[in-house]
């Protein structure tokens, strides 16, 4: 990693140098000595990084080349802090220019002390360097850094893909237990414990088996919590009543923050009374998780199942205390699984060559079925272009460290992989240890984390954003994160990494003063701290002196007042070289004024706070890329904003709606700009605007990089206005359109938008009533995801929709009125969900075969007028889930007699699901097409939060 750090302060100085022309000679020759000291130790570093682990001295070197990189950014920001944003005019000016002269004097003074203190300890390190590039002379040209290094960048999305089924091998037997154990009808609560060692995939075997559309369709209620190790009571059952109203679209029950232990227990206790319920326990670390909650569970009177995972007997033995209980010891791959996965791993889409097999065997051998370590594995030699050299050279590397305990064998490959990676890609990994345990990783912030920090190298021809989904692709190629969730059309939405590899990580981050995450047993923390994430509360007040050269705050994790007021104090302590600043969910309604002092901030989220208005002072923050102030309370910006010159990432709005599958003009709170926002030229992602004057209109159209669109309250005269402006903007990926209340969209001005102006255009929610369909939606070539609301179409939409030849996801929400629907032979090759709901005369579709064939989801709601079956769904073999909901009683009474009197013949007796959903009075039942008794059930496979975006 420290060759990252050299190589973002070599560029820093580099570009430092030629703004500050005027630098005093002295001042200047020793930044120059430094900068090109650091630009000769850059190639050694990259041995160095990947032989420290073996030389303790080594080691101790790239410690202090890595220290002396920080601290000569340091002095650096320090610089530009001091002397580049003091301007004033007038008398008044004239008196502050004066005051800060001299104050500027002393500065300068006290900066060129430094700044030779450095140039003292680079000189140092430099003929220390010597001697280690002697001993290790001949290695450079093999190293795998270097090779790493030498390849060029690519992006491995397809590859992230396509592995990410790879690793489920040999779950079939312990799945089909557990769920014949959970299918048996007999009441009261059942307990079933898998237990094994970390990394033997527990968690992934009871992912599988609580996703399993029988469990799915056999439980009212679902509910999966993972226990940390340093858990809560009071936090563990405040996340389960959440995911329990989350999951049947309630709001929390009032005072919940407030609430005591006891009654929250009551309330689960309630809420799941004469229900079927399936708990799992991810993690458990203590039989107390099990203790706290274990009297929440009703048991006379509903069927109930907890699932614990665990890597302790003990706690298994201690949970199967109940009378009916089961446990499973999960145990390693046997050797032909074992190899199976390996292959997969280590030759994607290809076999073992014959010349690998006894080294392959040799390596496989170490592993002891370990799924983790022959992932990991596995996924490192995919790298090694199947060279038996570079082969035999791993095997040695690995040594006698595999027959060690658990934890070292982990930190063992860890390592390994760690030193394998590309420079650039280091520093993004170890970054990771910011989240908290189990954590869903989003792309989108992860992303823009990453470009604040400095991490991602710009190159021609991509955005940044693109390069460093290229290094979330990587890392996920090479097993160290994994794709935990994806949008509608397949890409990497979330990632998570395991946990065994967040605890590695976070002792790596420490020795390398890369990120410190407080933890409830910290009492030493480091001198300097450059990046803090705040996960738990502890007295901490006496640290406040480590915060001078603090960059990075993220508070991940505020669930009580005391943890809550941490960044306060924070801030107050003089982190004035802070660049991100990630308070989202803090206890907020005003944004304290110590960040409009922060010069050199570049993100700031405030994510999900109470904060309603943005003061005249964010105009300080000229640096300032990404402003995240998703899901607050702000209606307007000040003209300040526009200060803002680098600004990037603009997300001001709130959703009401929830994930409500009928989209309204007024679920979306958006904010008002000012007048003269196309002056922000950086603008990527913007949303969502008022449309409250045409003038704002116009504006957008300047804003031509823009990916990312989202507008609101349009009127009908604004139509030619806004297409004159969209032809403008060519970069869109997304463009979400809402019509005021009561107000149509004007969009058909195809002179001013054409097929060629949305090249990459992804997708497009058009909310709002439509005369006639744009002509030019139907060229889209690139579009994979559309939602029509509201629109009130009288010709059949599909006709024109259905030649779109990458759409994956369609919904039509009250937006056609008339009676029937055709797709015809050949259309919507590729469509995978296709929802039709509130289409209140809809009488009949008509599906011709050779159309739809790969549509895995069908989802119709509320069309009051069909009296049966919409389709002959027998030639759309790829159907797997079907939902009819609100569709009244008349309807469900023939499909289900239909479904009795055909039995195997029936339409829909080739899909998996086929569920009934009534949504009356605000509760959810559900029931399949065969059964007599409603149920409860989760509508969460049947909403969109594709379309709302991040």
């Amino acid at each position: 990693m420290a060759e990252s750090v050299v190589c973002f302060l070599f560029e820093q100085l580099s570009i430092w140098l030629q703004e500050q022309q005027k630098l005093i000679g002295g001042l200047r020759h020793d930044a120059e000595f430094i900068r090109g000291e650091m630009g000769q130790m850059r190639a050694f570093l990259r041995v160095a990084d990947a032989k420290e682990e073996s030389d303790l001295q080594l080691k101790e070197w790239v410690r202090q080349v890595r220290e002396i990189a920080y601290d000569a950014e340091d002095v650096l920001e320090k610089y530009i802090f001091q002397f580049a944003h003091h301007h004033a005019r007038g008398f008044r000016g004239s008196l502050k220019k004066m005051y800060t002269t001299i104050k500027n004097l002393n500065a300068r003074d006290e900066i060129t002390s430094e700044i030779q203190a450095i140039r003292s300890r680079v000189q140092n390190a430099s003929q220390s360097q010597q001697r280690y590039k002697d001993m290790y002379a001949t290695m450079l040209p093999g190293s795998s850094s270097t090779r790493a290094t030498a390849n060029t960048w690519y992006d491995g999305r397809g590859d992230a893909l396509l592995l990410e089924e790879t690793e489920v091998v040999g779950i079939e037997k312990p799945k089909k237990q557990l769920i014949d154990w959970l299918s048996a009808t007999d009441c009261g609560l059942k307990v079933i414990s898998v237990v094994g060692m970390a990394g033997l995939g527990k968690t992934t075997l009871v992912k599988k088996v609580y996703d399993d559309p029988l469990v799915k369709v056999n439980f009212d209620h679902h509910v999966w919590v993972t226990v940390s190790e340093s858990f809560r009571t009071e936090q563990l059952l405040h996340d389960i009543i959440m995911r329990l109203v989350e999951e049947v679209k309630q709001a929390p029950p009032r005072g919940l923050e407030t609430m005591t232990d006891v009654g929250m227990r009551e309330f689960i206790y309630n809420f799941l009374q004469n229900n079927n319920y399936i708990i799992v326990l991810d993690d458990v670390w203590s039989i107390n998780a099990w203790e706290a909650i274990r009297y929440a569970f009703p048991r006379s009177s509903s069927r109930g199942c907890a699932i614990i995972t665990t890597r302790s007997s003990d706690i298994a033995n201690a949970a199967c205390s109940e009378s009916n209980c089961h446990k499973y010891p999960l145990q390693p791959l046997p050797a032909q699984e074992s190899n199976v996965l390996f292959n997969r791993k280590a030759f994607p889409g290809s076999a073992c060559p014959l010349y690998l097999k006894e080294i392959s065997e040799s390596i496989l051998k170490r592993c002891e079925g370990w799924p983790l370590a022959i992932v990991l594995i596995g996924s490192l030699l995919a790298t090694k272009n199947n060279r038996v050299e570079e082969w035999q050279t791993f095997n040695q590397s690995l040594g006698s460290e595999l027959e060690e305990d658990n934890f070292k064998r982990m930190w063992k490959l860890l390592s390994l992989s760690y030193y394998d990676l590309p420079y650039y890609l280091k520093s993004c990994f170890l970054y990771l240890s910011i989240f908290p345990e189990d954590h869903m990783i989003e792309k989108a912030t992860i992303i823009r984390l990453w470009i604040a920090e400095g991490f991602v190298e710009a190159k021609q021809g991509k955005t940044l954003e693109q390069i460093a989904e290229g290094y979330l692709n990587e890392l996920s190629n090479r097993s160290l994160i994994q794709v935990a969730e994806t949008s509608r059309d397949g890409r990497p939405r979330n990632f998570r990494i395991h946990d065994l590899l967040r605890n590695c990580i976070i002792s790596k981050s420490r020795e390398q003063n890369m990120v410190f995450v407080n933890s409830q047993g910290d009492t030493r923390w480091p001198e300097k701290i450059r990046r803090l994430a705040i996960d738990s509360s502890i007295n901490w007040a006496h640290q406040i002196c480590c915060f001078e050269n603090l960059r990075s705050l993220l508070l991940m994790r505020a669930v009580n007042s005391e943890c809550a007021s941490m960044p306060y104090q924070v801030l107050r302590s003089g982190c004035r070289l802070l660049k991100v600043l990630d308070m989202r969910k803090a206890a907020l309604d005003t944004i304290p004024d110590e960040v409009f002092r922060l010069y050199h901030l570049k993100y700031l989220s405030l994510r999900e706070t109470k904060v309603q208005v943005v003061p005249k002072s964010i105009g300080n923050l000229k640096k300032l890329e990404t402003l995240d102030l998703k899901g607050c309370w702000v209606t307007e910006l000040p003209i300040e904003i526009l200060n803002l010159e680098r600004l990037r990432i603009l997300l001001v709005y709130r959703y009401y709606g929830g994930f409500n599958a009928y989209l309204q003009a007024e679920d979306v709170q958006s904010f008002k700009a000012p007048y003269k926002i196309g002056c922000l030229l950086s603008l990527q992602k913007l949303c969502f605007i008022d449309a409250n004057e045409t003038v704002v209109i116009k504006e957008i159209g300047k804003l031509t990089q823009l990916q990312r669109l989202g507008i609101t309250k349009l009127r009908r005269d604004h139509g030619k206005e806004l297409c004159s402006s969209l032809a403008n903007l060519t970069n869109l990926r997304s463009l979400n359109i809402h019509a005021d209340v009561g107000e149509a969209l004007d969009l058909q001005y195809a002179v001013s938008v054409s097929a060629s102006t949305f090249p990459f255009l992804r997708c497009l929610v058009l909310n709002g009533s439509l005369d006639t369909l744009p002509e030019w939606i139907p060229s889209l070539n690139a579009l994979t995801m559309l939602r029509l609301s509201w629109s009130g179409l009288r010709e059949d939409p599909l006709e024109f929709l259905q030649v779109l030849p990458n759409l994956l996801v369609l919904g039509l929400d009250c937006a056609y009125e008339g009676e029937g629907l055709s797709i015809k032979a050949g259309g919507f090759q590729r469509l995978k969900r296709l929802n039709l709901m509130g289409l209140r005369r809809l009488g009949w579709v008509r599906v011709e075969e050779g159309s739809m064939p790969r549509l895995e989801e069908l989802m119709v709601r509320d069309c009051k007028s069909m009296a049966e079956l919409p389709v002959d769904f027998r030639h759309l073999t790829n159907l797997r889930l079907v939902w009819f909901t609100d569709m009244g009683r008349e309807f469900v009474e023939i499909v289900s007699e239909e479904r009795r009197r055909q039995g195997d013949q029936w339409k829909l007796a080739h899909v998996a699901t086929v569920r009934f959903l009534n949504t009356a009075a605000g509760v959810i039942r559900s029931r399949a097409v065969d059964e007599n008794v409603d149920q409860r059930f989760s509508t969460s496979d049947v909403d969109y939060p594709d379309f709302i975006g991040r």
